[in-house]
């Protein structure tokens, strides 16, 4: 099953590279970009550098007492998971968070897989709940049920986490989901503003992604929402393009049918706006090599180590 996906993710980057060679595409994409505004450029590239210092801080809100008042090694972390996760293959990337908090703090590798889980289910949703709010066409009780449904289900997830149980008695399986259990509590519970930051991050980048695919459409900002909503949903499914590729395209240009937009329109805009998001990440990612804070050895600091022996 898992190679079966990786290669329909590869089919799908590959169909949008062959569509990419055909005509003029390539030279269509580059007059695309060219005529973005350098006032747009620069205010969606702001959106994108607060999206990532929010984020930053909702790591810090959660590791504030592994930290030490450093809020730089926390935005360092998140510059460099953030750089891997956008150009990493089948989202690979992701081991970069796991790993980088246990050489920065020496956190435990069930504490930080928890975290990273926790992270990203907040983050599915919020989107879904603003997909369910703002989706055309779908009936007032049908939407008023799916952003209640999220919120209910937001509310009891980190509380059936903290209840008393006994997996841990039940064979060596179970042991380790009963590990994974308790430290996603302490996820939960160690975030004191978890949820503020994550949907001020997911305004802040949607309307961000927004704007610059409005400025590539010449539409309107609701049309760039369309978009980019659409982009990042694709984002949630289990099967994606290598570095995202071909299933961020194909979200957004779906999600702008509806507003009129052609499908080669819409591809071509959100493959624009994916460079520029890929090209945010990595420039961020190779500045935050500047920033002190990440020994540069695998031994995490002393007092993380007398922490977690």
């Amino acid at each position: 099953m898992k190679y079966a996906k990786h290669a329909l993710a590869i089919v799908l980057t590959l169909a949008l590279a062959l569509w990419l060679l055909g005509d003029r595409r390539w030279a269509e994409l580059g007059e695309a970009l060219g005529r973005l505004s350098p006032g747009a450029t620069a205010l969606a590239a702001a959106g994108f550098l607060l999206s990532y210092l929010l984020r930053a801080a909702r790591v810090y809100d959660e590791f504030r007492h592994d930290a030490g008042g450093r809020f730089a090694p926390c935005l360092r972390i998140v510059l460099m998971h953030n750089a891997a996760l956008n150009v990493l293959p089948f989202r690979g990337g992701e081991a970069a968070f796991p790993i980088l908090l246990g050489r920065v703090f020496g956190t435990p590798l069930t504490r930080a897989l928890a975290s990273l889980f926790w992270f990203r289910l907040q983050d599915a949703m919020v989107v879904a709940a603003v997909a369910a709010a703002v989706w055309p066409g779908l009936p007032p009780v049908l939407r008023a049920a799916a952003v209640a449904a999220l919120v209910i289900f937001a509310w009891a997830l980190p509380r059936w986490a903290r209840q008393p149980h006994r997996w841990a008695e039940s064979g060596a399986l179970a042991r380790k989901f009963a590990a994974l259990r308790d430290a996603f509590a302490t996820s939960a519970r160690h975030a004191r503003f978890g949820w503020l930051w994550t949907i001020a991050n997911w305004s802040v980048k949607l309307a961000a992604q927004a704007w610059l695919l409005s400025a590539l459409l010449g539409m309107d900002m609701r049309t760039g929402a369309a978009g980019a909503l659409g982009a990042e949903l694709a984002a949630i499914l289990p099967i994606q393009g290598v570095a995202g590729f071909g299933t961020y395209e194909a979200g957004a240009a779906a999600a702008l049918l509806p507003s009129g937009i052609a499908l080669a329109d819409g591809l071509r805009a959100a493959l624009a706006l994916h460079l520029f998001v890929i090209a945010c990440a990595l420039t961020a990612g190779a500045a935050a090599a500047l920033l002190p804070g990440i020994p540069s050895t695998a031994e995490p600091p002393k007092s993380a180590k007398g922490q977690n022996s």
